[in-house]
């Protein structure tokens, strides 16, 4: 029999829980160690409705990227739907682990597999971890990579739209749309906390979620005016050596603003990694355990939002 125990264990040795950042609490949220597992499920967030669902499956173990809980609690009772979800969760034998900070950093983990989705070679982490137990693995944050082929920004955003579960909220661009796109950097998640790290990467798009007004008009206005030092730094450079004939009857080659922004949906872009964890984890409790349990992964859309209108 497969327990919680061992479920656990095989899940904390894809996604080790000392990859997890100072303020994340992830692991086992619910659930009664020694009860068995025969069928897993897993979802972007633990909702009302996907744990509802979870249980008509008859799902032993819920396993989710967003945490139950991302803050201190002082009650779990049923006047809360947190407290609800725990109460339901418990009476129909179905136990909880979250992957959050540690799945983002891992091997095969959200970062990765958003990756690998777009097309991305070459890749590693934005912000490198230093695991003394797996020094060969490269793993982190985040993943900055190569295009086999470069293309275009809007092909690009196309792309990465055409690999994310659909929601309403849909796919936003900031930056030149004919620009060529070669280099990327990709974090899964809310992002604009790493801009420094991503500019520092030298990558001509940063695909990321939750970008809000200010930070992401700081950041392309930055990198505008970057540009535009960059490109008079070219010219007095051009005119000094050449006068003023290198310049050509077109004008300067225009210097590309970047990176550019694609901001996707928050839930979208990190259930791509199930993609991945519905492979890796009945494998990973087989080599611990020898025994084989179900893995489905729930679609369920848990974007909070139904409806984009598109304004005047």
């Amino acid at each position: 029999m497969v327990s919680v125990r061992k479920a656990v264990q095989a899940l904390e040795s894809l996604y080790p829980l000392r990859y997890a950042e100072d303020w994340d609490e992830p692991g086992l949220i619910v659930g009664d160690l020694d009860a068995p597992v025969r069928r897993i499920v897993c979802a972007a967030d633990p909702t009302w409705d996907v744990v509802q669902s979870a249980i008509a499956s008859h799902a032993d173990l819920l396993v989710c990227h967003h945490p139950l809980y991302f803050r201190a609690v002082h009650t779990v009772s049923s006047q809360t739907v947190r407290g609800a979800i725990v109460s339901e969760l418990y009476r129909h034998g179905c136990a909880l682990w979250v992957g959050h900070t540690n799945a983002d950093s891992a091997l095969r983990g959200v970062a990765q597999a958003a990756a690998d989705a777009f097309g991305m070679v070459d890749q590693h982490p934005l912000v490198p971890i230093s695991d003394a137990e797996r020094p060969d693995d490269e793993v982190g944050l985040g993943r900055v990579g190569v295009l086999s082929e470069p293309v275009t920004l809007r092909d690009f955003a196309h792309r990465v739209a055409s690999e994310l579960p659909k929601t309403q909220m849909g796919v936003q661009v900031s930056g030149d749309l004919d620009g060529v796109v070669r280099s990327i950097a990709v974090l899964p998640g809310a992002g604009d906390s790493l801009f420094d790290e991503v500019r520092a990467a030298d990558v001509d798009v940063y695909v990321t979620s939750d970008l809000r007004h200010h930070p992401a008009t700081d950041a392309m206005e930055q990198a505008r005016h970057e540009a535009r030092m960059r490109m008079a730094a070219k010219l007095d450079e051009d005119l000094s050596a050449h006068e003023s004939a290198v310049i050509g009857n077109d004008g300067p080659t225009p210097i590309p603003v970047k990176p550019a922004l694609i901001n996707t949906p928050h839930s979208a872009i990190e259930s791509i990694w199930f993609r991945y964890a519905v492979e890796d984890i009945p494998q990973a409790i087989a080599k611990i355990t020898g025994e084989q349990v179900d893995m489905q992964w729930l679609d369920i859309n848990t974007d909070p939002w139904n409806l984009s209108i598109v304004t005047a």
